[in-house]
């Protein structure tokens, strides 16, 4: 399988490489290319860095990834995954890998997550796609279980290409020594935290993070992710809303 690797965190993300070592291992052709710059909350946007639509690419080496090939792209995850699927990087991938995030994203949320949104603009150009983000909390400790995240989307990765191109998965896994399997999931109302205005002055809005306060639905993937459990769930990109009479 021709495997793209990406991200929202930028190319420099240590859950980046673990997830690409974790590819390669599993026998697949890995090319990585992910922002030059971190680039959290860009859904599918499809923005550039430079005029002209000239998108400016960087070669680089990444730890642990001798002879596979890596690039900086001044670019939104949306615009890689969209340009890779057009041959930018190579052939085609079968396979667009996005994350590991540092950060869950669970609940309608994910419709700004840049990581899930390279997984559904992946989806929607022909690949099979899978985010995977791990949940470090908003004030995470030293030490990150990237390896437990890439060691249960691994368990995945042969189901994942044995389906048909099209599908995309949401995964979530939390930061533990290890986890189990992951358990499917719906999606929660709002993720497990919110962005709030915290202050307004002339010309700007200040923005802070805040954790959901009150019980979350039973069986959705922040609820299940709350109990230490990893979390599974199966996107659909926009399609058009059969119950709505126009």
């Amino acid at each position: 399988m021709k495997v793209l690797i990406t991200n929202d965190d930028g190319i420099d993300s240590p859950g980046l490489a673990a997830l690409a070592r974790g590819a390669a291992a599993h026998g697949w052709q890995v090319v990585v290319a992910a922002p030059a710059r971190e680039s959290s909350g860009t859904s599918a946007g499809l923005t550039a860095a430079e005029d002209e639509r000239r998108v400016e690419v960087e070669r680089r080496s990444l730890p642990g990834l001798a002879g596979v090939p890596a690039y900086a792209v001044a670019a939104h995850p949306g615009l890689i995954a969209l340009v890779a699927s057009q041959g930018a990087f190579g052939d085609p991938p079968d396979v667009v890998l996005s994350g590991v995030n540092r950060g869950a994203n669970v609940g309608r949320a994910v419709l700004h997550s840049g990581t899930v949104g390279a997984a559904l603009t992946a989806s929607i150009n022909g690949a099979r796609a899978l985010a995977v983000s791990l949940d470090v909390g908003l004030e995470p400790g030293d030490l990150l279980h990237w390896d437990t995240a890439v060691t249960v989307a691994s368990g995945l990765f042969d189901r994942l290409a044995e389906l048909p191109p099209g599908v995309a998965f949401n995964l979530n896994v939390p930061n533990q020594p290890e986890s189990g399997p992951p358990r499917t999931a719906g999606l929660a109302e709002f993720g497990m935290v919110r962005s709030r205005v915290k202050e307004t002055d002339d010309g700007s809005i200040r923005l802070t993070t805040v954790v959901v306060e009150g019980e979350l639905t039973p069986g959705s993937d922040a609820a299940l992710l709350a109990e230490g459990h990893a979390t599974l769930t199966a996107l659909r990109s926009v399609a058009e809303d059969p119950d709505v009479r126009l």
